[in-house]
């Protein structure tokens, strides 16, 4: 009987041409318009060379560490440098800030200090670059005189300060950990748009399992009368056309998928096993959520699936869909928000597989979708069980 029936509901719902419309064709569409509006957006994003100034100082002129640094990073070979740098005094420095000819300028004193006059990107990065020589400076007289305090008991004070210096700069500089701008192929904020799709998709499958559940009742469809008072089991009825739903949601994910990497080339991460799961358990997330709604309202099918596309696309909205930002704002300043909208956890968790070596935020947003969607499939069934009819 379960197999009998999900046969007939894959058939029901394939039959169905504004279902397949929403499911199949709306996403890709959908993908088709942000490809257009953003294509060309990160191209214009690209970090410019930032100008600055720097003290040229006794302090500067000591400072091996800052002075090769900078060397590196406004190297004019290295297509990938950050800074334009002038070394002057103080008084110039200052000068040029006031015409807005530079970002800012550095003046070494006891502790690095920056000057700017404005808040902006270029002036984070520059603190930024500094807060981290600094700290690698600071390690690195950490590692020297603990280089000191082991050799010179065994050289008698004749132990070359300069010499374990170098010797611990180069230790630091061959780990390559130098700073570069690689802004074009890292900062890609525009795939949280073809995430939060993914999302959306996922949760748009809940109309096709809020429908096949709603030929199932009896307050429904004439179908579900006759459910009603057959003496066929009801739970294999129900779950095989759950089933149903939950297959044909996973094709229209499927290709969606397929064709937003290979037309669009939109990066998902390399792990395509950690990308199925996802997927999978956002369908599922996105069906029980439908068939919640298709239980607990008491209303019309029309009114169900309107109540359901709302809380999709609001759901999507404060994931990033409508503007990357959002999801930042809300992440920052309500955070619960996000971590009990399913359209989040999905978005976030193709977020941390692009952006992270770690895994550990991917599993988070895995097993909050999968407690969604039990919560979601517990109050389904409870309110299931509790329906009763004075006449069929």
């Amino acid at each position: 009987m379960l197999i009998h029936n999900f046969k007939y509901a894959f058939k029901t719902l394939f039959q169905d041409k504004m279902l397949i419309f929403w499911t199949f064709a709306f996403p890709i569409i959908l993908g088709t318009f942000f490809n257009m509006a953003f294509s060309n957006i990160e191209k214009s994003e690209k970090l410019n060379i930032i100008n600055i100034a720097i003290v040229e100082n006794e302090e500067f002129r000591n400072s091996q560490i800052y002075q090769e640094s900078f060397k590196v990073l406004s190297d004019e070979k290295n297509k990938d440098r950050l800074f334009d740098i002038q070394y002057v005094t103080e008084e110039k420095a200052r000068k040029l800030l006031d015409d807005n000819k530079i970002t800012g300028y550095l003046v070494l004193e006891d502790n690095p200090k920056i000057v700017v006059t404005t808040s902006g990107v270029n002036e984070t990065i520059l603190k930024y670059v500094i807060e981290e020589i600094s700290q690698t400076e600071k390690i690195i007289n950490t590692l020297v005189e603990a280089e000191m305090e082991k050799e010179i008991p065994l050289r008698h004070d004749q132990y070359d300060y300069n010499t374990v210096y170098t010797k611990i700069s180069d230790m630091i500089n061959s780990m390559d950990t130098n700073i570069e701008n690689i802004s074009n192929s890292n900062l890609s904020y525009t795939m949280i748009e073809f995430y939060s799709l993914m999302a959306m998709t996922c949760l748009y499958g809940g109309v096709l399992g809020m429908v096949a559940l709603n030929k199932n009742l009896a307050n429904m469809s004439s179908q579900g009368k006759r459910i009603a008072i057959s003496p066929t089991s009801k739970g294999k009825i129900i779950w095989g056309s759950i089933l149903a739903s939950y297959m044909t949601q996973l094709i229209g994910i499927t290709l969606l998928l397929i064709y937003t990497t290979l037309v669009f080339h939109v990066d998902y991460g390399s792990n395509l096993l950690l990308i199925v799961v996802l997927a999978l358990v956002g369908c599922l997330a996105g069906l029980s959520l439908g068939i919640a709604i298709a239980t607990l309202v008491k209303s019309n099918e029309k009114v169900k699936i309107g109540i359901l596309m709302a809380i999709t696309m609001f759901s999507c909205f404060l994931s990033g869909m409508m503007g990357v930002t959002m999801k930042y704002v809300i992440d920052k300043n309500i955070p619960i928000v996000n971590k009990l909208n399913p359209a989040s956890m999905i978005t976030d968790g193709f977020y941390s597989l692009y952006y992270y070596d770690t895994l550990n935020r991917f599993y988070l947003n895995v097993v909050s979708l999968i407690i969604f969607a039990f919560v979601m499939i517990g109050i389904a069934v409870f309110s299931l069980r509790r329906q009763k009819y004075d006449s069929i």
